[in-house]
């Protein structure tokens, strides 16, 4: 068995020790190889077959790049909070991989289960929302000692194409948790597309900031929100599919399909540069069965421009709000302008609204998608 770690005491970025047996023979069988620590140089995880395991946090460190072959698959140690990937400022990772071959990362529990382990972060150079005069900098919600944010609008942390994300959201406390993909001032230079995230214990993919586009992403199962967006994010989105199915709980008493913040929380509402966003085609299934708090939250400060939105639920899922851009750390602001169609089979009330002042709301009853489920057909998931 080989393994792999990375080591700061070091000059070199990785060791590799091989178990050999008694006789110096190299043993038979699959090569394992376990991933932690500081990555400081390039790395390449090819599709040879060896089995690549995840057995604790992974830094990808400024200047390093984690290179990922179309086809592999990382299995993360069950081990929550303390297993992730995050890719820091000035690094990147290269996850390019294709329709027939894509990346997965996923829990290696015989069960796996929501929470298994803590996902994907990326942290990027682009700008946050901030008080004016200072400087575009935050802390990583899982690890205050690392930061995102800053000024090159086209920062380039590489590229996700064709990857599938499972079982991770550890969460910490109330306050700070995993998500499946976790995007911190990213910018438009990064390439986010033909995304999988499915049985997540807490939010599927966030924004924090940043200027990054994102195209294709397909959620499954989040116990919490959809997709959600903060402190000052300013790309778009393109055809987002969300889905609850039946019998999936949530962990929070506020699980929502969209949750958009234009400042950390509500907690900054001066802040210069808040979120002001857009969704080119949106699709929530909720089929689980109970009652989610909004199928679109925009809120604080926000400013969001959805189109091509459309909503259904099953039998005996409600959402206590279609569309609520109200709060009371602030509304959304009056430039928002979203153009929804509900499904009012089973119930969804469609004229159930929180408009906020200004702001534009244009509902109306259907029951067409408003984005293909084949664009996903890639992922094996049936619809």
């Amino acid at each position: 068995m080989k393994k792999i770690l990375f080591s700061t005491l070091a000059l070199f970025a990785l060791f590799l020790n091989s178990c050999t047996t008694g006789d110096d023979s190299t043993p038979s069988g699959p090569t394992t190889e376990n991933l932690s620590g500081n990555l400081t140089t390039n790395l390449r995880l090819e599709n040879n077959g060896t089995e690549y395991v995840l057995n604790g946090t992974l830094l990808v460190k400024d200047g390093a790049t984690l290179t990922i072959d179309a086809g592999v698959t990382i299995k993360a140690l069950a081990g929550g909070t303390d297993v992730y990937i995050l890719v820091e400022k000035g690094g990147k990772i290269i996850a390019d991989g294709t329709p027939s071959n894509p990346i997965r990362f996923t829990s290696n529990a015989s069960n796996p289960a929501p929470g298994d382990w803590g996902g994907l972060i990326i942290n990027g150079k682009a700008p946050v929302s901030r008080q004016s005069g200072s400087a575009s900098n935050a802390a990583t919600e899982v690890n205050n000692s690392i930061f995102f944010g800053g000024d090159v609008i086209a920062d380039d942390s590489g590229i996700l194409d064709y990857v599938i994300l499972e079982y991770t959201g550890a969460r910490i406390d109330d306050e700070a948790e995993h998500n499946g993909l976790t995007l911190n001032g990213v910018g438009s230079g990064t390439t986010i597309s033909n995304i999988f995230i499915k049985n997540g214990d807490d939010d599927a993919i966030e924004f924090f900031g940043g200027t990054v586009n994102a195209s294709n992403i397909l959620v499954v199962n989040p116990k919490d929100d959809m997709f959600d967006f903060s402190q000052g994010y300013v790309g778009t989105c393109t055809n987002l599919y969300g889905i609850r199915e039946a019998g999936y709980t949530a962990v929070t008493s506020d699980p929502r399909g969209v949750e958009a913040d234009g400042n950390l929380d509500g907690n900054s509402p001066t802040d210069i540069n808040q979120s002001n966003f857009t969704i080119n085609g949106l699709t929530i299934i909720h089929n689980g069965g109970i009652d989610l708090t909004d199928a679109i939250k925009v809120r604080r400060g926000a400013t969001a421009t959805i189109t091509n939105a459309y909503v259904a639920v099953g039998a005996s899922s409600t959402f206590a709000d279609f569309i609520d851009l109200e709060d009371s750390k602030g509304n959304a602001t009056s430039s928002t302008n979203i153009t929804a169609v509900g499904n009012s089979a089973n119930g969804l009330d469609i004229n159930d609204n929180k408009n906020a002042p200004g702001a534009t709301l244009t509902v109306s009853n259907g029951t067409t998608v408003s984005v293909s489920s084949g664009l996903f057909s890639w992922t094996g998931y049936s619809f």
